[in-house]
């Protein structure tokens, strides 16, 4: 009787850190690893924690902005602090609402924040003035 000798095969396995996978070429396995349960909930919480990061983001934006395309800041030419926060409201929805008269088409809050010009800015200004006094007359 011959002694068993272990199978060519089975020799080049064993070198090749491949045994047991049935790759005779030395091919890792591929064999996914699923990840653990703690794994997937860690996932799953950082992506809810960062969706909500970013709803909270937006939300910040939307109460921070004053709701004017030209607000306070933009008019510095014109004192809005004697305003409280209602009356602001008031003027500067009227000063965005209102139309310059020298026919550009932009709003009285627009002309003076950014058209240095405009051959009305002067009057436009005692305008806004206007506003600002009718705003705290109320």
């Amino acid at each position: 009787m011959i002694a068993s000798h272990p199978r060519q095969d089975d020799v080049a396995r064993t070198l090749c850190g491949t045994e047991g996978t049935g790759d005779s070429l030395g091919k890792p396995s591929k064999k996914q690893i699923k990840p653990t349960k703690a794994a997937r909930t860690a996932r799953k919480l950082v992506k809810w924690a960062v969706g909500l990061a970013v709803v909270a983001l937006i939300g910040y934006g939307i109460f921070q902005t004053s709701g004017f395309p030209f607000d306070a800041d933009d008019l510095a030419i014109v004192d809005f602090t004697v305003l409280n926060a209602a009356e602001q409201r008031t003027a500067l929805r009227a000063a965005n609402g209102a139309r310059c008269t020298c026919g550009c088409g932009m709003t009285l809050a627009q002309c003076v924040a950014t058209d240095m010009s405009c051959p009305v800015r002067d009057r436009n200004i005692d305008r806004l003035k206007t506003i600002v006094q009718e705003a705290r007359a109320q």
